[in-house]
C-alpha cells in the first residue's frame, strides 16, 4: 500500500506529539514545581489513613491536572497509583506523560472501553493499589460527575479521597475543563480531603454528594 506525501507527514507530526510533548510537559511540570511554593492542607485522619496503606480512590478535577502527578508521588511515593485515562489521542499524551512519574495508566472511557477499564480498577484497587481518576474527564462538562466513580467506589466498597489545587496565580486555557498552568514562582494550595464512602447512595444522589464535597469550600 502506497503512502501518501500527506499521510506521511502526519505520521510524522503524530510521532512527534506523542513522544516530544509528554517529555516536554515533564520537564515544564518538574521546573514549574521547582520554582513554585508549595502549601499541602491535609487533617491528621487523612493522614494516618494515608499512612496506614489503605486503598482508595483519588478523585481530582481534569482542568487541575497540571500538578496532580507531584501532589501524588508527594503523599502516595511508596504506593502504585493507577490513572483511568481516556482512549482518546489526548488521553496517549497524558498516559505517557504520567509514566515519567511512574504513575501507570488504564484506559478507558464512557465512550470507549468503560467497563473493561472498570473491571481492572476495581481488580487493581482489590490489590491494595491506588487509582485516580477525574470525574468530569475526558471531555466535560465542566465540573460534572459522570457514573464511573460512583460505580468504581460502591464496586470495590472504597473510599475516596479528594484532591484539590489552587494555582494562585496561573495561566488559564479557553477549553471546556478551563484547565490551569500555574505561573513561575506562584503559590500553589494542595487540598486533600477527608476519605469518604458511597454506601447506599443513589447513583444521581451519590454523584451530587461528589460534586458536593468536591466544590465546598477550601480546607
Amino acid at each position: 500500500m502506497k503512502i501518501t506525501r500527506k499521510k506521511l507527514q502526519k505520521i510524522l507530526l503524530q510521532k512527534i506529539f506523542l513522544y516530544g510533548i509528554p517529555f516536554f510537559s515533564f520537564i515544564a511540570v518538574r521546573m514549574l514545581a521547582f520554582v513554585c511554593r508549595f502549601e499541602y492542607k491535609i487533617s491528621s485522619q487523612t493522614l494516618d489513613f494515608i499512612k496506614a496503606n489503605q486503598t482508595f480512590i483519588v478523585a481530582f478535577w481534569h482542568g487541575e491536572l497540571f500538578m496532580q502527578p507531584i501532589v501524588l508521588r508527594h503523599f502516595y511515593k511508596h504506593r502504585r497509583v493507577y490513572v483511568l485515562i481516556s482512549q482518546h489521542f489526548d488521553g496517549e499524551i497524558i498516559s505517557r506523560l504520567v509514566k515519567f512519574f511512574k504513575i501507570y495508566s488504564l484506559r478507558g472511557s464512557s465512550s470507549k472501553g468503560a467497563i473493561k477499564a472498570l473491571l481492572k480498577a476495581i481488580k487493581k484497587l482489590q490489590q491494595q493499589d491506588l487509582v485516580a481518576i477525574t470525574p468530569d474527564g475526558p471531555r466535560g462538562p465542566y465540573h460534572s460527575i459522570a457514573d464511573g466513580i460512583v460505580l468504581l467506589s460502591q464496586k470495590s466498597n472504597k473510599p475516596i479521597i479528594i484532591s484539590r489545587i489552587y494555582y494562585h496565580n496561573a495561566w488559564e486555557f479557553k477549553s471546556w475543563d478551563h484547565f490551569k498552568i500555574p505561573k513561575p514562582f506562584s503559590k500553589i494550595t494542595c487540598v486533600i480531603k477527608e476519605p469518604f464512602l458511597l454506601e447506599n447512595f443513589s447513583l444521581e444522589k451519590a454523584k451530587e454528594y461528589i460534586k458536593s464535597k468536591m466544590e465546598e469550600d477550601r480546607f
